[in-house]
């Protein structure tokens, strides 16, 4: 067993622009393939047909022509749906456009508005000073998300979103059934299904389980999968899932709730 696991060829971050980034670092669709099934365990349906930027930044050595076609059907396999791509060499553009893929500016997707200097006049000298201004009120914090509690079992097929705050469940996760949080998740009863934190990014959020069992774990897009079962120290045991951000890895570790 290799000291570090080897790079994926994919991976997958979220953005705030309402589509998720597929970092490559591959451009063969065999290649993303494996990738793919393995991190998404088989599983076709994972994705709802979010909107997908591919970045080619990370890819060492392009393929003289690019499988679009390859591409576009192996992404929309697990319901993905392709629309642009960034940091590809310029000699790729032109098949990027005619496979209906826009090419997106990586400093668009990171821009934010400059804050306003604020502007600076010299009074003039023969004006007396002006009178100071009343005190401000204390500032209001803004409120913040409450968390999000759900006190039934999801039964397969059923899938609960905490939006900008995290989800603590009472009743437990059956197999088929997906939780997703921008925040942490907490689950008292046993957690069977999908579980995915830190969904717009969040690389400090956790997933704790008391009962740990779940077919996928993610945190800020990274995912992973146990089609080959639970390792025997954490299965149905009490379970706190972490980003390494090291290697990019999730871990699991034990804990001792006595």
């Amino acid at each position: 067993m290799s000291a570090s696991a080897p790079a994926r060829s994919i991976e997958f971050h979220n953005t705030t622009l309402g589509a998720t980034i597929a970092v490559l670092q591959a451009a063969e669709p065999s290649t993303l393939a494996d990738s793919l099934h393995k991190m998404l365990g088989g599983m076709p349906d994972f994705f709802s047909g979010e909107l997908l930027i591919l970045d080619f930044g990370g890819v060492a050595q392009l393929p003289e022509r690019i499988d679009w076609s390859g591409l576009q059907s192996l992404l929309r396999r697990y319901r993905l749906q392709p629309i642009g791509v960034m940091r590809l060499a310029a000699e790729h553009h032109e098949g990027a456009r005619r496979a209906g893929l826009a090419l997106v500016d990586p400093a668009q997707l990171a821009a934010r508005p400059p804050a306003e200097a604020p502007a600076r006049h010299a009074a003039p000298a023969e004006l007396a000073p002006a009178a100071a201004p009343p005190p401000l009120p204390p500032p209001v914090a803004a409120a913040a998300t409450p968390t999000m509690f759900v006190e039934r079992p999801l039964r397969s097929g059923q899938q609960i979103y905490a939006r900008g705050t995290d989800l603590v469940l009472l009743g437990g996760v059956s197999p088929g059934a997906e939780v997703i949080a921008d925040g942490s998740i907490h689950c008292y009863g046993p957690l069977r299904g999908r579980a995915i934190a830190g969904a717009q990014g969040n690389q400090a959020a956790r997933i704790v389980a008391s009962n740990f069992g779940p077919e996928l774990v993610s945190i800020a897009g990274v995912y992973r999968t146990f089609e080959r079962g639970i390792p025997e120290a954490f299965a149905g045991k009490p379970t706190l899932v972490r980003l390494n951000g090291t290697d990019h890895t999730l871990n699991l570790e034990a804990l001792k709730l006595d």
